[in-house]
């Protein structure tokens, strides 16, 4: 049972990880595009932006509504990459710890 719970945060943490990769990309591919250094008329650009923004859009949308823009620079995502840090360096393990030693 401990290997299954192992396994379970394991692959927590990995989404986790992805997600904040996601957000990254996310961040650096639309300040590319509006800076005009890419162009999503470029179909390969144009499917990334879309994927990335259906990944990240419904993590990132509820704190855009909370979060006000300051001086016009969203700062919603590195608010929600300080909450994913948080929760996979601090949580999970607690939780896992908590779980392994409910087994023991």
């Amino acid at each position: 049972m401990a290997a299954i719970i192992t396994f379970v945060f394991f692959i927590v943490s990995a989404l986790l990880s992805l997600l904040w990769w996601a957000i990254i990309i996310s961040a650096v591919m639309s300040w590319l595009v509006a800076f005009d250094v890419i162009n999503l008329r470029n179909r390969a650009v144009y499917q990334i932006s879309t994927f990335l923004d259906r990944v990240t859009g419904p993590v990132l949308r509820p704190f855009q509504r909370i979060i006000p823009p300051l001086g016009g620079v969203d700062i919603s995502a590195i608010i929600v990459l300080l909450l994913i840090t948080g929760v996979k360096d601090i949580l999970l393990p607690a939780l896992k710890f908590a779980l392994l030693n409910l087994l023991a």
